[in-house]
């Protein structure tokens, strides 16, 4: 019904991923798979609400409507069997934005906040930036799937007085996505030890075959007391320009203090273009949404059997949830600087190098593939070019 196979030019539009080749220094003829926004267009329902917004022609100062927010609650509920209250909802420009929030609202400066690597690298920033310590506590990959050390985890915990963890769930970038148990174990972990957690749901969506989206607070109604969820409908609908995103905070004094945080910030609702669009996709474009996830999986497996077949030492790590493969180029036996100089040079591939991600990045590659089915087939015979010798 929908035609994801479509190209879009989206050359000359201020575009992240194709208008920033030239000043990042990367070859003209340079495919750009690296950033986290889809290449195809979003759902027409959401370009008609917002065509019909723009043509009344004023565009001052504007709130957020009981609508929007139902459409919030509905969606979490068909979606992911997950009850929401009104009261919960602080509706935010972005989720970036959210976490700075966060780790502002809930730790002071020097405390230790830890994170699980390799993992999506403005958490670190979001940690150092506000002047807070960094600890890691590294996944460990154990035939072909990421697992936790929870022993590490904990003693990691107690060894640097933790007072927060965030927690990427589906996990960017190594496709990951928490299963109930793993998110208990966490949970008593956390609150055992009185660490906050904050949960970066925004992949929620992005699910395949039997993996089920959790979240957080359906795991434990405890939960609650001392965790947070950050999601957002722009992986979801590709509008992450609209700046959109939907943070629930069950606990009512932990609300008062993330909302506090925003005002001394002077970090508003998000804009009313992004009210908009998030109230139509939740409302009216769910199909456009299944249509979606059956042809990115395509792409994924389509990819897979292409390394398999013809680069059988590059492997594909199993794709749980996101639209972002996490590709293990180890076997290739090239340092760090030297793949990215083979992905540039010889594939013409712009992407998110793994190294960049932290420890346990290393070796790996991170591949957008939310993409037209001919932009994989043109990664596929790059990657031929370049390393089938």
């Amino acid at each position: 019904m929908f035609n994801f196979d479509e190209v879009i030019d989206r050359k000359g539009t201020n575009c992240a991923k194709w208008d920033t080749i030239e000043e990042n220094h990367k070859p003209a003829d340079v495919l750009p798979m690296w950033v986290a926004d889809m290449d195809f267009k979003s759902p027409h329902k959401i370009e008609e609400a917002l065509q019909k917004r723009v043509q009344q022609g004023v565009y001052g100062y504007s709130i957020i409507p009981d609508e929007y927010l139902e459409a919030v609650i509905s969606w979490m509920k068909r979606r992911h069997d997950f009850d929401v209250d009104k009261s919960w909802l602080v509706p935010t420009p972005g989720v970036v934005t959210a976490l700075k929030i966060c780790v502002n609202a809930f730790t002071k400066e020097g405390d230790s906040i830890i994170i699980n690597k390799p993992v999506y690298y403005p958490f670190d920033a979001s940690i150092i930036l506000n002047h807070r310590h960094v600890v890691e506590n590294p996944m460990v990959l154990k035939d072909g799937h990421y697992e936790m050390d929870y022993e590490a985890f904990e003693q990691a915990i107690v060894d640097h007085d933790v007072k927060m963890f965030i927690l990427c769930n589906p996990y960017n970038p190594i496709g990951k996505v928490w299963k109930e148990e793993e998110l208990k174990k966490i949970g008593i972990i956390c609150q055992k030890h009185h660490v906050m957690v904050v949960a970066d749901e925004i992949h929620q969506d992005f699910v395949y075959r039997d993996h089920v989206h959790i979240p957080f607070y359906n795991v434990d109604e405890t939960f609650k007391d001392f965790s947070i969820i950050l999601t957002a409908p722009s992986k979801t609908f590709n509008l992450a320009g609209l700046q959109t995103s939907n943070i629930i905070i069950a606990n009512e004094s932990l609300r008062q203090a993330y909302q506090e945080t925003m005002n001394k910030c002077g970090v508003n609702a998000p804009n009313f273009l992004g009210i908009i669009a998030c109230q139509c996709a939740y409302n009216e474009c769910e199909l456009w949404v299944d249509e979606m996830l059956e042809y990115v999986y395509d792409n994924f497996m389509y990819f897979d059997d292409f390394l398999k077949n013809n680069l059988p030492h590059i492997h594909l790590i199993e794709p749980e949830g996101l639209y972002l493969a996490w590709v293990d180029f180890r076997e290739c036996g090239l340092l760090q600087d030297e793949l990215e100089k083979v992905m540039l040079e010889k594939a013409g591939l712009w992407l998110d190098e793994g190294y960049i991600f932290g420890t346990g990045g290393e070796g790996f590659e991170r591949f957008n593939l939310a993409v037209p089915r001919s932009t994989v087939e043109d990664a596929c015979q790059r990657l031929l070019k370049a390393f089938q010798k």
